[in-house]
């Protein structure tokens, strides 16, 4: 008999023809899991409903999300393969039976057993059974090979890692927790390209704002009929140019009229500048800084990283208020107490490195209770912030290093290069606000597609919800 766990693990090994007797059998176990469901059905293109979409199966037959027949199948192939008779088998037919659905959490035990042997052409028949749990079939069939005529012996090779994300996950919960209510006015300002206009739109048509258009109306009008959108029940404020679309934005919160401002095709500074102007802007007693929610395809929830776009070099109470910023904005996306990682390039502090000072002295004033709301810890270097094996390799004692919520960057240029390297190396997805202002305002990049406007709208809904509730 042979098992998964036998074998030497540095290697693979076979039984050739001449060492296999009738009655000879091997087996392994499995345990079906969510991830092996995505990953088969991902390799081989079959989604059917009944595999991959919980609402439908949980009205199909069986109740409940199943495995496809064939990854059954393809255990039974990786007994053969690799104990029975091994490395250089030849598959030649294959028969199944299935007779029960295998569920997540279900354990599956796969057994080959040689029923027949065929001198003449070295070939083997082989009874196929996968049982469950109580022990009671789920598989059988009948395997046909050309078994190997000499022993194979080669070291096991490391296949590469697979990371089951599914594209756009967070954000969506996001949307889902922001169509509770109600649509947010909000001053839309200066959609005139199709990605701005776009966005936009589609926050209304998912019910997460109520939107104004504010500039040029032909100009918007043009891009509406180039790109197929109906402006139907909107309401355009016409503005003769960009700082115009700007500064009527601000206006309107003034007013009442809206209580979010969203960014289009023009420059954040000209944006920036309307909102911070001292008599007519949206100032309020905290310093404004931007939140980049980011999700992270390698990290196991959500990741806020601040500021990456608007206090170049913040000093210590501004860096206070860019960390009060983010804790409230995740305690709206529903974090309780979140844990913030204050970065620099070491974890102790060092008088030279005065970023490490200052995370410092911001741990203090948590202590004092001059930021509240969330655990702080600092200096991180960025490995020891999200990594529990990092930590461990250092032998860190800390309730937030590995497992950061809120990862606050020494400046701008760090938090920037920080924020882009995982969307363009790990291929995280973000959506980005920028809070201390008297409402949200989604400042959101030109290159930035629908996707993350409409989670950046979902985040600015749910802001606004935690002010008002």
């Amino acid at each position: 008999m042979l098992s998964e766990g036998s074998a030497d693990i540095g290697y693979i090994e076979n039984r050739p023809f001449d060492d296999i007797e009738v009655g000879d059998f091997a087996e392994l176990e499995r345990t079906l899991t969510a991830q092996d469901i995505d990953a088969f059905a991902v390799v081989s293109g079959d989604v059917n409903p009944a595999h991959v979409d919980a609402a439908f199966a949980e009205e199909d037959i069986f109740h409940k999300v199943i495995a496809h027949g064939m990854w059954g199948g393809a255990l039974i192939s990786n007994v053969l393969g690799t104990q029975l008779p091994g490395p250089g088998t030849i598959y030649l037919d294959q028969s199944l039976k299935f007779l029960k659905p295998v569920g997540i959490g279900d354990t599956v035990t796969v057994r080959v057993t040689v029923a027949e042997k065929h001198e003449e052409k070295k070939r083997l028949t082989l009874d196929c059974l996968c049982t469950n749990g109580d022990g009671k079939p789920v598989i059988t069939g009948q395997a046909k090979v050309i078994a190997p005529d000499k022993k194979i012996r080669r070291p096991r090779v490391m296949m590469p890692d697979i990371v089951m994300h599914r594209r756009g996950a967070a954000h969506d919960r996001l949307v889902a927790a922001a169509q509770k209510f109600p649509a947010l006015p909000t001053a839309i300002v200066h959609p005139c390209d199709p990605s701005s206009l776009t966005g936009a739109l589609q926050a209304r048509e998912l019910g997460l704002l109520d939107p104004f258009l504010l500039g040029p109306q032909e100009r918007i009008k043009a891009v509406a009929q180039e790109a197929g959108l109906d402006l139907s029940g909107i309401e355009i404020v016409h503005t003769n140019h960009s700082h115009a679309s700007a500064e009527t934005a601000v206006q309107l919160v003034r007013d009442g009229r809206a209580r979010a401002l969203m960014k289009g095709a023009l420059h954040t500074d000209e944006v920036m500048s309307a909102t911070v102007a001292k008599a007519t802007g949206l100032r309020s007693e905290r310093r404004m800084s931007h939140v980049y929610v980011m999700d992270v395809p390698t990290y196991a929830k959500p990741l806020l990283i601040t500021d990456a776009a608007i206090n170049i070099v913040p000093d210590l109470q501004t860096k206070a208020d860019i960390i009060q910023n983010a804790i409230d904005l995740a305690s709206a996306l529903g974090i309780e107490q979140p844990k913030v990682a204050l970065l620099s390039a070491v974890e102790t502090i060092t008088p030279r490195l005065q970023s490490t000072v200052e995370a410092g002295a911001l741990c203090k004033m948590a202590d004092r209770g001059q930021i509240s709301g969330g655990l702080l810890d600092g200096p991180l270097a960025f490995d020891n912030a999200i990594s529990m094996r990092a930590v461990a390799s250092k032998g860190i004692a800390s309730p937030v290093a590995g497992q950061a919520d809120i990862l606050v960057a020494p400046d701008l240029e760090s938090g920037n290069m920080i924020a882009k390297q995982l969307m363009y190396l790990a291929g995280a997805e973000s959506a980005g606000i920028v809070l201390g202002a008297q409402v949200p305002i989604i400042l959101t990049s030109r290159a930035d597609d629908s996707r993350t406007r409409v989670a950046s709208a979902a985040i600015a809904v749910l802001c606004d919800a935690a002010v008002r509730t």
